[in-house]
């Protein structure tokens, strides 16, 4: 082999390196800042305070009284994993995800690192993907703390066992635990859109906290939109409209359609957004 060859070979090899390190230093930053630990540890403690107050009053709530599925979780704990979701979709956990986000490029403008963290050897473009996987990488373990801990905690206080359905079939608890993984995963990637969004607004700005409360923002006009009738032509394409539709795991029948059709408008959401933040970042004059 010539040492042209041996130089274009090793090329890729090094960019991905350089690459595999500076996702690592990325995690190291999102993880490690005391902030976002403790956003991960607020939303683990929702299934906790929930499962207490249900054990304690040893009361059932009445069916349509509380978030979605709260009536079922003293039958089996398994429902507590849903109760919480449902009970953090509508903010806490769009919050969470929007301050990790918004900070992501705002952050480093303001601490001044952003010019020289684009001197490692790698082009903006994967700087930017590195980003948004940092990004994801925490919302995946935001909606995990919620399920892990409310599974936990309902299985130690009110045990677990066979599943019954919305549609009042019951299906062993190995399929219960399935079905709770297709939860899991669908309401991760129902936050992929606001990740993309947190993103595209963090490379507008150099301060983080307009980043972080204009991805709030987004999200929260979605919601409000989505509750008037007058715009039902355009709930379909809201960022928020399809996040509730985790409840079709739980029927016998899982609407595929239904489900396919809120990750579309996710992925809408992030082609959209993703491509005005890449080409932004990508054409900004970056002096700080």
């Amino acid at each position: 082999m010539s040492l042209a060859e041996a130089g274009t070979v090793a090329a890729p090899a090094r960019r991905g390196v350089a690459t595999a390190r500076l996702l690592r230093s990325e995690l190291r930053l999102v993880f490690g800042r005391v902030r976002n630990i403790v956003l991960l540890a607020g939303l683990a403690a929702v299934p906790v305070l929930v499962g207490i107050v249900l054990f304690v009053t040893q009361d059932s709530p009445v069916a349509g009284q509380g978030p979605p599925f709260l009536d079922r979780v003293t039958g089996n704990g398994l429902f507590l994993v849903f109760a919480a979701l449902v009970s953090c979709l509508p903010f806490l956990l769009p919050l969470c995800v929007a301050i990790v986000s918004g900070d992501a490029v705002a952050g480093e403008a303001a601490a001044g690192t952003l010019r020289y963290l684009l001197v490692v050897p790698v082009p903006r473009t994967r700087l930017l993907l590195v980003k948004a996987g940092a990004v994801l990488a925490f919302a995946v373990a935001a909606v995990a703390a919620i399920a892990v801990t409310g599974l936990v905690v309902g299985a130690v206080l009110f045990g677990v066992g066979d599943v019954t359905l919305l549609s009042g079939d019951t299906v062993p608890l190995a399929e219960g635990i399935l079905r709770t993984l297709g939860v899991v995963g669908y309401v991760v990637l129902s936050l992929t859109g606001l990740v993309a969004v947190g993103l595209f607004l963090s490379t507008l700005t150099e301060v983080p906290v307009a980043a972080m409360a204009s991805t709030v923002v987004v999200a929260i006009v979605s919601g409000v939109l989505d509750a008037l009738p007058q715009l039902s032509a355009v709930h379909p394409w809201l960022l928020t409209h399809h996040w509730l539709d985790l409840g079709e795991f739980l029927r016998l029948q899982v609407d595929v359609p239904t489900v396919l059709g809120g990750l579309a408008v996710q992925g809408a959401w992030v082609a959209v957004f993703g491509a005005l933040a890449w080409s932004r970042f990508t054409t900004a004059d970056v002096s700080s």
